[in-house]
């Protein structure tokens, strides 16, 4: 069986978010979290019941080879839930009703980054609150949360433009 395009570069991406988290700890003020984006990106026609047990296998397989069983899943869940109202919210209706799925070309760039800045921040709180689970500072969770949106953002941004990019037998079509 051969994988789309889409499916391979989804991997890729969910073996790269497992080797950052592994090996490049950047510093205790910073999670770089990619999975957001790679929630946003899943074609739009897919419902929650589908969405959100994939973030669970998705989140749990993470956390297996590099985490605490559990907390990315717990995480990503209520990403996966959102997603769809985030995606309505921002984008309209029109994009539900025309059967597109997210794309650089048809959509604003300054909306998709609203889009998965929204989902990267709700991924970040619930994280970055249970894994200090009332062991660390208020100011250390608003601190370590700021920095890591500074910095997931843009690199989030950069994933979902990977993940939406059209091959250029599609553009045509």
């Amino acid at each position: 069986m051969r994988l789309n395009e889409y499916t391979f570069k989804f991997l890729l991406l969910v073996i790269a978010q497992i080797l950052l988290w592994n090996f490049f700890n950047f510093s205790q003020y910073l999670t770089l979290t990619l999975l957001p984006a790679m929630m946003l990106t899943l074609p739009h026609n897919r419902s929650a019941l589908y969405s959100m047990p994939l973030a669970f296998i998705l989140g749990l397989c993470v956390d297996l080879l590099c985490g605490v069983p559990g907390l990315c899943s717990l995480a990503l869940v209520p990403v996966a839930f959102v997603r769809r109202s985030v995606m309505g919210l921002i984008f309209g209706s029109e994009m539900f009703v025309r059967g597109e799925n997210l794309s650089f070309s048809k959509h604003s760039p300054g909306k998709i980054f609203l889009a998965e800045t929204i989902l990267t921040a709700i991924f970040l709180l619930i994280y970055i609150w249970v894994d200090g689970a009332g062991t660390r500072s208020l100011w250390f969770n608003l601190i370590k949360g700021g920095v890591s949106l500074l910095v997931s953002a843009p690199v989030s941004f950069f994933i979902v433009y990977i993940l939406c990019s059209e091959s250029q037998t599609s553009k045509w079509k």
